[in-house]
C-alpha cells in the first residue's frame, strides 16, 4: 500500500465534492468518480447555514458564496392562509455574531459550481457509473458500465439515496415513498401587488398538511424559489419527478394568501419529485467502504438541512482519519459515525415531523455547530458475538 491510502469517492454531488476538497488539503491520494458526463447547472434553491459556511470557509469557497446568495435577515413561518407570522428566526448579522458565520441562501447549480472548480481536473472521472463494488481484503474492486475497472484502499459512498456502496453494505432494499410531493421552481421576483405582502427573502406558508417555502436565490433579489410539501398517499417510485403545472398548483394551494397566488402566478416551469426517506441504518461503514449523506441517512427537505449533513459528514470523516490515520480505517469509520450518528439522526427525525422553525425555537444546536471543534466521543465497544 502507499503511503497516502488511494481514497475513491463515489458520486461528486454536495457531499461528494466538498469531501474531495477536504481530503486533499490533508494530503491524501483521492479521486472521484461521478456518473454524469459532465457537471451542469442542475437542482434549484438550497439553503446554506452556518454550519456549513464554516466548512466551506476551509475548502476556500466561504467569500465567492457569501457575493452570490441571498442573505436574509430572518426566517419567517407564515400562516398559509392569512399571511400571520407564525415565527420570526433571527439570521442577518446575528448569524454572524451568534454561529460564526453567514446564514445564505442561493442556486443550487451555482453552489455546486464553485465546489467542482475548487477540485482540480486530475481528481475527477467523469461519465463513470458504478455497477459493482468488491472488497477483496487488501483493496476494493471498482466495476464500471463503460467496462472500466479501477481500485482503491478506501472507498467513500457518496451516491445518494439510490446508492450503490450502501447496497454492497446492506442489500438492495428501496427507499420508502415518505408521503410527500416536493413541487420546485425558480423564475423572475413578480412585482408586488396591492393585497400581497413584501415577498419575505426566506419564508415558510404553512397550514396544517403542507407548506411552501420560497427564498430568493441571488444576492440581487432578482430570482425567487419554491419548493412545497403536499400530501399524496401513494406514489410509484419509478416516477422520481415529474412535470408539474400551474394548474395543479392552484389546486393544491386554492384559498391561500394572494402572496402565494402571487408566485404560483409568476411560475415559468415547475416540476414535482416524490420525497423519499430510509431508516436509521444498522451500520454505516464494513470494511473498506463508508457511506455519508443521501447515502447513509436521506431525509425530507424540511429542515433545509439534508446538503449540510453530507458536508458535515465528510468533514468528520476527514477529521476521523487526521486523528488515528486513515490505514486504520476501521477505527476511523468507527470514529466517524460515533460522531455523525446520533446528529444525523435527530435532523432525520425532525426533518420527517416537519416541525422545524414553525415556532420561535432556538436554533443554536443546529446553526452553532461546528465540525472542527465539536468535541469527539470514542466509539462504543462492540459486544462479543
Amino acid at each position: 500500500m502507499s503511503k497516502s491510502p488511494r481514497i475513491a469517492v463515489i458520486g461528486a454531488g454536495l457531499g461528494g465534492a466538498a469531501t474531495a476538497s477536504l481530503l486533499l488539503q490533508e494530503g491524501f491520494d483521492v479521486r472521484v468518480y461521478e456518473q454524469a458526463p459532465s457537471f451542469s447547472r442542475l437542482g434549484a434553491g438550497i439553503h446554506v447555514g452556518p454550519n456549513v459556511m464554516k466548512i466551506l470557509r476551509r475548502i476556500g469557497i466561504e467569500d465567492a458564496l457569501n457575493a452570490q446568495g441571498s442573505h436574509p435577515d430572518y426566517w419567517y413561518s407564515r400562516h398559509g392562509l392569512t399571511g400571520d407570522v407564525l415565527a420570526r428566526i433571527p439570521l442577518g448579522d446575528y448569524a454572524v455574531k451568534t454561529y460564526g458565520a453567514s446564514y445564505l441562501t442561493v442556486h443550487r447549480g451555482d453552489f455546486h459550481a464553485l465546489l467542482i472548480e475548487a477540485l482540480p481536473e486530475r481528481v475527477m472521472a467523469y461519465s463513470r457509473h458504478l455497477v459493482g463494488v468488491t472488497d477483496r481484503g487488501n483493496d476494493v474492486e471498482m466495476r464500471f458500465a463503460d467496462g472500466s475497472v479501477e481500485h482503491a484502499d478506501i472507498v467513500i459512498g457518496a451516491d445518494g439515496v439510490n446508492s450503490h456502496i450502501r447496497e454492497a453494505l446492506l442489500g438492495p432494499e428501496p427507499p420508502k415513498y415518505a408521503g410527500y410531493l416536493a413541487h420546485r421552481a425558480v423564475f423572475p421576483t413578480p412585482e408586488v401587488k396591492a393585497g400581497m405582502l413584501p415577498f419575505d427573502a426566506c419564508v415558510k406558508w404553512w397550514t396544517d398538511d403542507r407548506h411552501m417555502m420560497t427564498y430568493f436565490v441571488t444576492s440581487k433579489a432578482d430570482e425567487l424559489y419554491y419548493v412545497t410539501g403536499v400530501p399524496v398517499e401513494q406514489w410509484d417510485l419509478n416516477d422520481r419527478w415529474l412535470p408539474s403545472s400551474k394548474d395543479e398548483m392552484r389546486e393544491a394551494f386554492q384559498g391561500w394568501h394572494p402572496t402565494v397566488q402571487a408566485l404560483i402566478d409568476a411560475t415559468v416551469e415547475v416540476t414535482k419529485w416524490s420525497l423519499l426517506e430510509r431508516d436509521p441504518l444498522p451500520l454505516w461503514s464494513r470494511g473498506r467502504l463508508v457511506l455519508l449523506g443521501d447515502a447513509c441517512h436521506p431525509m425530507k427537505p424540511h429542515m433545509a438541512q439534508g446538503a449540510a449533513m453530507a458536508i458535515e459528514d465528510g468533514a468528520m470523516l476527514v477529521r476521523c482519519f487526521k486523528e488515528v490515520g486513515a490505514h486504520n480505517h476501521e477505527l476511523a469509520f468507527a470514529l466517524y459515525e460515533a460522531n455523525r450518528a446520533e446528529r444525523a439522526s435527530k435532523v432525520q427525525r425532525i426533518s420527517h415531523d416537519n416541525t422545524w422553525l414553525r415556532t420561535n425555537e432556538d436554533p443554536s444546536w443546529c446553526f452553532g455547530y461546528d465540525v472542527f471543534s465539536e468535541p469527539l466521543v470514542e466509539p462504543k465497544a462492540k459486544a462479543a458475538a
